[in-house]
Order: structure tokens, then C-alpha cells, then sequence
């Protein structure tokens, strides 16, 4: 049996938002692109996986971002003056924490944007090729802890 919810309508409010914004940047890439998708190349594409794969991890799980995640979170104070955060019930917050603390869906989106970004300017290439250094430390730094 499908469960029919508010949140469903919220969901769908995001999912056409995002669509919206890549028909947009399309359009822009279309005339206003420094570079275009075709003269990619692999390493280009490697520079973006990892770019994207970093700013995933960035903003979906470390620690530095939480303040970020946070503010969209409900509050509760207990008589003994710890706050407790949750997910709220319905609305486009909850929304929002969905998509903030699920590397899919975010992933998604950091793989337009980086790419969106790195394809209109050549003044992001070094940003973007930092958080693709960044990433590619990630994988070192898991991959190598197995192996020492």
C-alpha cells in the first residue's frame, strides 16, 4: 500500500526547483561557456568526479559543516539544559535535511554545480582542482590505514 504525505509535495516542490536550475545552467553553459562539454576530457572528468566527491563529503558528513546541517534541524531543550536536535515532522525543512545528509542526493547536486562551475569560468579550476586534491587525500587516508 503507497503512503500518501505532506512531505511528498515538498519533495516534489525541490525536485522541480533542482530541474529548474539545470535547465537553467544549461542555457547559460549553452552561450556563456569558457569550455565546452565536448572538448572534456578524462582527466577533466576525473577532476570533477573528485571534486564533487569531496564537497559531498564536506558538507553530508564532516564535522566542520555540522553548524550548516544544523540550522535546519528542530530544537528541544530538556529540564537540564541539553539541546536535543531532530528532524522536524513535515514542511520543507525536512526537505532540506534530507537532501543535506544523503550523499546521493546531494552528490547530485555537487556534481552540477562543480560541473556547472568548472565548464563557465576558468577562474574555478583552482578551487575545483583543490577539492579534487582534497578527495583524492580522503581516498589515501582511508585506503591507507588498511595497509599499515
Amino acid at each position: 500500500m503507497i503512503r500518501i504525505t505532506d512531505q511528498y509535495f515538498w519533495n516534489i516542490i525541490f525536485w522541480l526547483f533542482f530541474l529548474a536550475l539545470v535547465a537553467m545552467g544549461v542555457i547559460i553553459l549553452q552561450s556563456e561557456a569558457y569550455r565546452s562539454y565536448a572538448e572534456l576530457q578524462i582527466l577533466d572528468i576525473a577532476i570533477i568526479s573528485l571534486a564533487s566527491f569531496r564537497l559531498t563529503r564536506l558538507v553530508v558528513f564532516d564535522h566542520s559543516t555540522k553548524f550548516l546541517r544544523e540550522q535546519f534541524y528542530d530544537a528541544k531543550v530538556t529540564r537540564a539544559g541539553k539541546v536535543t536536535l531532530y528532524v522536524p515532522k513535515v514542511g520543507p525543512r525536512r526537505a532540506i535535511v534530507a537532501f543535506l545528509s544523503d550523499p546521493i542526493s546531494f552528490g547530485l547536486g555537487s556534481v552540477f554545480v562543480v560541473t556547472f562551475f568548472y565548464l563557465l569560468t576558468p577562474l574555478a579550476f583552482v578551487p575545483v582542482l583543490v577539492l579534487a586534491l582534497a578527495g583524492v587525500t580522503v581516498f589515501l587516508h582511508h585506503f591507507g590505514d588498511r595497509f599499515m
